[in-house]
């Protein structure tokens, strides 16, 4: 079916405006919230208005829903498969591709959890583990305010290095061993992987 005879069976059907209004409104605000941990908007209005189908959607019907072009559809596709939170699924008797949603919560939570913010960490440890290299060297430095500085900066520079590795920690914690209460979450995680 295409995307105009979707649009227009919809039309016919009762409460398929509030259902579209609806779509589109939690699709809003879940790129609102993507964009804030600093995704763009349309990898989150994409994967909500997947997680909202009840079917797999071609790209003709979510351009139409969303009312975006192809090229940026294909391009936010894309980026959603690599964060494996989108992915091509057969429809028999439609040779188009279809997209579903991964409707595990807590598993994209921890997907980008792992490499996005583990490698945010890492690299900010590796950064103030450099700079106290650096000014380790300038500990020995013969004019006495160059040391005094010296002096401070290590001990800041420590206290940052600390606060790297205490967020390893937590991020180590929250992923493998799941003792930090996610239980809400993974309670609403499973109960919807359940229903797809």
């Amino acid at each position: 079916m295409s995307a105009t005879e979707h649009q227009d069976r919809g039309a016919h059907r009762p409460g398929s405006f509030a259902l579209s209004r609806a779509e589109l409104t939690v699709a809003d605000a879940v790129g609102e919230l993507m964009e804030l941990w600093g995704f763009r908007r349309q990898l989150g209005r994409i994967w909500a208005v997947l997680f909202l189908s009840e079917r797999p959607l071609a790209a003709p019907d979510l351009c139409d829903r969303l009312r975006i072009s192809t090229g940026l559809l294909s391009m936010s596709l894309a980026e959603l498969r690599r964060w494996g939170v989108v992915r091509s699924v057969a429809v028999p008797g439609d040779r188009k591709e279809h997209f579903e949603a991964e409707t595990n919560i807590w598993s994209l939570v921890r997907r980008v959890l792992a490499e996005r913010e583990r490698h945010a960490i890492e690299s900010a440890l590796a950064t103030v583990e450099a700079a106290l290299a650096d000014v380790r060297g300038a500990l020995s430095d013969v004019d006495p305010e160059v040391k005094a500085g010296a002096r401070f900066r290590l001990q800041r520079l420590e206290q940052l290095a600390q606060l790297c590795r205490v967020g390893q920690n937590l991020l180590r914690v929250l992923l493998d061993s799941a003792r930090v209460d996610i239980g809400p979450l993974k309670l609403l995680s499973d109960a919807l992987t359940r229903r797809s």
